[in-house]
């Protein structure tokens, strides 16, 4: 066996998503040969790639059939998490994708799909932050249990001192939440929430990051285009329920990150709430707010459909008592998230394989 012989081998290994294969994509490194024994190492474009299993069976195969039937292979992984920031990174310097997750209107469950998605990236091994950016609304500290908590200020060298985020089951946390009681009401109007979300990039030390995911609040407004003119959004994650009323207003979210100005493009969408499953009767649907409405609103709109999460007690359960369903023990429903979740890392990393350098928002009123 030679080190070209393996190469030779692994190009027809193709990256599923991508469409070419391991080698042209230089994602093969470290190669080692001794006698029948092979190892290498397989650069993945993020360290929560749900296909990882796929290319380590695909690797072993190709050097058995076409280098050696008798070879030991050993394939190692490690990722360079892909991003297309070009711009200067004076704000949010060591975060590589920033996901915007957006409804178009309240009661859809934006937040818990929010938290859960955020875990469940994590739990992949990816280095998460969620940004609670709904400043009437926020749900972060009631769902991670970090109610009463304050965030402590940290100096960075170089700078000035800065907002430590919140560390809770391996993300990094920050809402208006922990810096006000919450007794209080935030009744602020719109350039004073939007300089609350300025001060959230810009003085809050997020450090290193794979994906920051910032809960939007509902609707479309001047938080959403406050952030989208301060940092380079990767897109857009749209959250909506199957019933018509919440579709109608789901296509609003849709069109603002459509239009031409803002150069957002929309990662794709999911279906919260799509059918009730007991407890009792795990293996039955109960499709309460109507059946697949966000899967026809998707291909109506040519975008990814990311996947259909159930209406389950345990969700409700785990965002009470601060501990959210990808942290419980419900199989079901965590394996709804995660199916979301790599979807959504597999659109990034096509997304930023295949499209054009992202820029910050520059809106001309």
């Amino acid at each position: 066996m030679t080190e070209e012989k393996v190469l030779e081998a692994l190009r027809n290994v193709q990256e599923p998503d991508l469409g070419k294969d391991l080698v042209t994509l230089n994602m093969i490194k470290d190669i080692v040969i001794e006698k029948y024994y092979v190892s290498f190492t397989v650069v993945l474009t993020t360290p929560a790639c749900p296909m990882k299993d796929h290319i380590k069976n695909a690797c072993i195969n190709a050097i058995k059939l076409l280098v050696n039937k008798d070879a030991v292979v050993k394939v190692n992984f490690t990722s360079n998490t892909t991003t297309k920031r070009t711009d200067n990174k004076a704000v949010l310097p060591g975060v590589k994708n920033i996901i915007a997750v957006v409804s178009g209107k309240v009661g859809v469950g934006k937040s818990t799909v929010a938290a859960n998605l955020a875990l469940a990236i994590s739990q992949s091994g990816a280095r998460v932050g969620l940004m609670d950016a709904d400043i009437y609304g926020p749900s972060v500290p009631i769902m991670f249990g970090v109610r009463g908590e304050r965030p402590m200020m940290i100096e960075i060298e170089g700078s000035k001192g800065m907002i430590a985020p919140l560390e809770r089951y391996g993300i990094k946390l920050i809402s208006i939440g922990l810096l006000v009681d919450e007794k209080n009401a935030v009744i602020w109007r719109g350039p004073m929430a939007s300089s609350a979300i300025r001060q959230f990039i810009t003085d809050v030390y997020w450090g290193e990051l794979d994906y920051l995911i910032v809960d939007m609040p509902p609707g479309t407004g001047d938080i959403h285009l406050t952030l989208m003119q301060t940092v380079p959004v990767t897109g857009a994650v749209i959250v909506t329920t199957p019933q018509d009323v919440a579709l109608a207003d789901a296509k609003k979210g849709i069109a603002m990150f459509g239009q031409a100005q803002l150069n957002v493009p929309v990662i794709g969408l999911v279906e919260n709430m799509s059918y009730f499953t007991p407890a009792e009767l795990p293996g039955n649907k109960y499709y309460i707010f109507g059946k697949d409405g966000g899967k026809r609103l998707a291909d109506e709109y040519d975008i990814p459909f990311l996947g259909q999460i159930p209406l389950v007690q345990s969700i409700r359960e785990g965002g009470d008592t601060g501990v959210p369903v990808m942290i419980g023990d419900d199989a079901i429903t965590k394996k709804a998230f995660e199916g979301f979740a790599a979807h959504v890392v597999r659109s990034i990393a096509m997304r930023n394989a295949n499209m054009s350098t992202e820029k910050v928002v520059e809106v001309v009123s």
